[in-house]
């Protein structure tokens, strides 16, 4: 095996001066990625700050009312009462709920908007319809004592 040395150089060399060997130190040449940009097209910066605020909710997004089966709702659709058709709300019972639509049936003939009746009496409304709201029920009082905070 070979070493080799290198002697430094100076530019001014004192007489006398004795010279050390130094030795070649090499250091590993660092990693560049080049990226190849048209030179034709204006590159402009992206703001970070718009693309975070692209959606403004005027409420936070999610179900403002969850149905479960058996709970008692008002629907406004058309709808008879004392056999006459009107629009307006009439209560009825939640009898399917699914992730997008609530089945609500009726104990009186329902109508579609274009003037059919309803056989089942059973309407859809999406999950969350402005024209669909649950009723405040009779449930009874708990009594404070028995009474346990769920966390």
């Amino acid at each position: 095996m070979i070493k080799q040395e290198t002697k430094e150089k100076s530019a001014v060399e004192a007489p006398g001066a004795e010279k050390a060997p130094a030795k070649l130190v090499t250091k590993p040449a660092a990693l560049v990625v080049k990226r190849v940009i048209n030179p034709l097209i204006p590159r402009r910066p992206i703001k970070r700050s718009q693309r975070a605020n692209q959606f403004a909710y005027m409420k936070a997004p999610g179900f403002e009312h969850v149905f479960e089966v058996g709970d008692t709702v008002e629907v406004f659709c058309d709808h008879e009462k004392s056999r006459e058709r009107i629009r307006g709300w009439v209560k009825g019972i939640v009898v399917q709920v699914d992730h997008k639509m609530v089945a609500v049936q009726f104990r009186s003939n329902v109508y579609l908007t274009d003037g059919w009746m309803v056989p089942d009496r059973i309407l859809w409304y999406p999950v969350n319809s402005e024209h669909i709201r649950p009723v405040a029920g009779k449930k009874p009082a708990k009594d404070k004592k028995d009474f346990i905070p769920d966390y």
